[in-house]
């Protein structure tokens, strides 16, 4: 039987991938969370999450919060175009229950499928990696 989790390659896991998205990219956000994106040469979504100390002091809130997103976009990710995206959430989202922040969740993948990725880079915008 295979895990429901989500896979190696759906995940950001390198510091200079996450760099590339606080440098050049698209975003939008709602009233929980804000969204950075970038395509990527792949042919699959993967995700990244921001979810820092400022959102909640408590390790459990965010905790919550990050295993919700995950959650979110493993059942969303084959419907979404081939983009690197890093999800942020604000402090609203800790007060809301769970079912509310899926719901906008879903609305946040909604708006990724409709975006156009063309318009997301500007001509001559660097790969976004670290040269060592």
């Amino acid at each position: 039987m295979r895990a429901a989790g989500l896979p190696r390659e759906a995940r950001l896991r390198r510091a200079g991938d996450f760099a590339a998205l606080r440098h050049a990219s698209g975003r939008f956000g709602g009233r929980c969370f804000s969204v950075r994106y970038r395509p990527n040469d792949l042919d699959h979504p993967r995700l990244g999450l921001a979810i820092s100390k400022r959102v909640s002091k408590r390790a459990v809130d965010r905790n919550r919060i990050k295993r919700l997103v995950r959650e979110s976009f493993r059942r969303h990710r084959l419907e979404l175009p081939p983009i690197d995206l890093m999800v942020m959430a604000r402090e609203q989202a800790v007060s809301l229950p769970g079912p509310e922040l899926l719901d906008e969740l879903h609305l946040l993948w909604k708006k990724l499928r409709s975006v156009r990725l063309e318009a997301t880079l500007k001509p001559g915008d660097a790969a976004g990696t670290i040269v060592r």
